[in-house]
């Protein structure tokens, strides 16, 4: 499925008011993961309270036992500090990461941000080395417009 048709399909899911938040969460992750053969696990992860940390939302991929992180660890934790995107070609050369499964070798999370501020962010784990592109990165960055306007 091109961008273009998935970009309008987030649309039609996001604007859905007859299915909840975290329903309609749910089904972008499903949409992304089952669209794109490079994103083997997506989910979303948000401020979790007033604490420093994240807490796991819908996702769709295999079972993570990192439902909490903490701000600044793994790549997620850093994101939630810094406020910007972050694109791991290869896990393997991070130092500052939190493997979820022996199979992921990248990673893109980018923030979402309501009023400007950082919420949360939209986590992609992909089995493949290096398969990320601005054109991921653009296009999640749409997502996670979209993504803010329900929250």
């Amino acid at each position: 499925m091109m961008l273009n048709t998935l970009k309008s399909r987030v649309t039609e899911i996001v604007t859905n008011t007859n299915e909840t938040v975290k329903k309609r969460l749910y089904l972008i992750c499903e949409l992304l993961e089952s669209n794109i053969t490079y994103y083997n696990w997506v989910g979303f992860y948000f401020i979790n309270g007033n604490k420093e940390e994240l807490k796991l939302g819908p996702y769709v991929g295999e079972p993570t036992d990192h439902t909490i992180i903490p701000f600044g660890k793994g790549i997620c934790g850093q994101v939630a500090l810094n406020n910007k995107n972050f694109v791991v070609s290869d896990v393997s050369a991070q130092d500052n990461y939190l493997a979820c499964s022996i199979n992921v070798k990248a990673e893109i999370v980018v923030p979402i941000f309501v009023n400007g501020k950082n919420i949360g962010q939209i986590d992609i784990d992909s089995n493949t080395i290096n398969p990320f592109t601005k054109i991921d990165e653009s296009f999640l960055e749409f997502v996670c417009a979209k993504v803010s306007e329900i929250l």
